[in-house]
């Protein structure tokens, strides 16, 4: 942001008093600046030599780009290259998570686990806007609080009282399936993109928005939702004023379920290891979140002896004992109860395991190895879709009665000419077997589907060994359990280590041509 842009927003927030005081003391200094910063030549291109932001050429706009902000509730995770896999024996001999190198990208993650209170929002969110017209949708999104029933437990009162009692606002939402966790990523991103156009006075707040006719990002960027507006963008290629675009980088992306390599990669936090000589050199692997191999806290000061994370620390052993307790909780704890990792994330271990983006595959590890490509930012659950477009026009067809942009699967005959990939669903690719025709068969042969989604972390019931961050294991995305709850992530774009920062920029050699125009 220029200072003359900062100076008339500054002087738009002050009282009518201070701006008098302003324009007497201030009034000739003010002047003489603007008139300067109005004979200044608009920035050109390095390409061309046309000048940006200026109508008579054209109105091609560039901007002043100050950096994607952080979402609520989000912490920024630097990427980098890391040994995912079990880093400690594999007392299940399972060998389904070998170790491997490879690199995750930047990316947001969630502080904490998604909390009742949150997830009772969106239900509220939801209800008022379909319940009269569409009441299946708020049925649907429920969470199943019968997990808490077992056969020889009396577990009703959790039942009745876990997800919708004051007393449990702060604690993890379980009960949510794959599915569910999907579509609240979905609603947090319109809710999160809706208010920070409020904020900045570009539309009106309307709460009380009623099926279709509700904010949908992707629904307002094609020009299908039409907010009330307040004060829109200036419009410099027509001098008049026009809607936000995706290109002028005030909208957040999608918030989503992590992968498995982000989760496992934020869960690490292999930054607090890394040598204080920024070279490249990890000092040591983690067993846990934390350093050490062992779950209590270590050093010799007050919170000695105590448990960090959530968890049974042996058979019928759920807490501790009375007057002594370990972990302080028989079922889950508050989201930010126990000791946050390195990255300022708390229950990277422990007190639920968390759903991930990934389709479960026991050989994925392996099978993947030698693939290159698959080095960085590995993920298995791509399905290509694309927006549905009408043929006539060229532009997305109408929003369903959600308000929700309708999407389709890539057509095979625009694939059929590409390298990188043949058809749109790949979930399947190199997973396990270097036969063609190889199916999961769920029931039958396996118990592994299309359908089996990782979880991860351990939770409140687990044993130590879960809480290990390259341990996995699975669910069917449209189950749930008392055991299982999420957190939501978000792509970071631009700049990886923060809005800050530079890249490896050096010191330029030799002069600049001086352009004359």
């Amino acid at each position: 942001m220029d200072f003359s842009t900062f100076a008339t927003q500054f002087f738009n927030t002050v009282s009518d008093t201070m701006k008098k005081t302003l324009i007497n003391g201030l009034g000739l200094l003010l002047l003489v600046f603007l008139l300067a910063n109005c004979g200044r030549k608009s920035e050109r291109s390095d390409t061309t030599g046309w000048k940006y932001n200026d109508q008579k050429w054209g109105g091609f706009e560039k901007l002043d780009y100050d950096g994607q902000e952080t979402g609520p509730n989000l912490v920024l995770i630097e990427g980098g290259t890391f040994t995912m896999g079990l880093t400690d024996q594999d007392v299940t001999y399972e060998w389904n998570n070998v170790a491997r190198r490879v690199t995750v990208s930047s990316f947001y993650m969630d502080e904490t686990e998604i909390a009742n209170i949150d997830y009772r929002q969106y239900l509220f969110w939801i209800k008022n806007t379909y319940g009269e017209t569409y009441p299946e949708v708020w049925r649907r999104a429920l969470p199943d609080t019968l997990v808490w029933r077992e056969e020889l437990a009396f577990n009703e009162p959790m039942v009745e009282t876990y997800f919708r009692h004051p007393a449990y606002d702060e604690y993890p939402v379980v009960g949510v399936s794959w599915d569910q966790a999907n579509e609240f990523c979905k609603w947090r991103t319109d809710r999160v993109n809706e208010m920070i156009l409020v904020e900045k006075g570009i539309i009106e707040l309307t709460p009380d928005q009623k099926n279709e006719s509700n904010f949908n990002t992707e629904a307002y960027l094609v020009g299908q939702y039409e907010p009330t507006a307040r004060k829109n963008l200036k419009d410099i290629r027509t001098g008049g004023e026009r809607k936000v675009r995706f290109e002028d980088g005030i909208l957040l992306p999608a918030y989503r379920l992590p992968t498995e390599a982000e989760w496992e990669y934020a869960s690490s936090s292999l930054l607090g290891n890394q040598a204080t000589s920024k070279d490249e050199l990890i000092t040591d692997r983690r067993i846990y979140p934390w350093d050490g191999n062992t779950v209590r806290y270590q050093k010799r000061n007050k919170y000695q002896g105590k448990m960090l994370a959530n968890f049974k620390r042996s058979g019928g052993d759920y807490g501790g004992m009375a007057g002594a307790l370990n972990d302080k909780s028989f079922f889950p704890s508050r989201v930010r109860d126990n000791w946050p990792n390195d990255y300022g994330l708390y229950n990277m271990a422990g007190n639920v395991n968390e759903w991930t983006a990934d389709l479960f595959r026991p050989m994925t590890s392996t099978d993947l190895a030698d693939v290159d490509n698959q080095e960085l930012n590995p993920y298995r659950g791509n399905i290509f879709m694309t927006k549905k477009i009408d043929p006539e026009t060229g532009t997305p067809v109408q929003k369903d009665s959600l308000g929700h942009l309708i999407y389709e699967l890539m057509d095979t005959t625009s694939t059929a000419l590409r390298d990188n990939y043949k058809r749109p669903e790949v979930y399947n690719y190199l997973d396990g077997d270097k036969e063609s025709e190889v199916e999961y068969r769920y029931g039958i042969s396996t118990l592994i589907s299309d359908k089996a989604r990782v979880i991860k972390g351990g939770s409140w019931a687990d044993r130590a060994f879960w809480l290990s961050p390259g341990t996995r294991r699975y669910l069917e995305q449209d189950k749930s359990s008392k055991t299982v709850g999420f957190r939501c992530a978000m792509t970071r774009t631009g700049n990886p280590i923060g809005n800050d920062e530079d890249g490896n920029t050096f010191k330029k050699r030799g002069k600049k041509t001086k352009r004359k125009y």
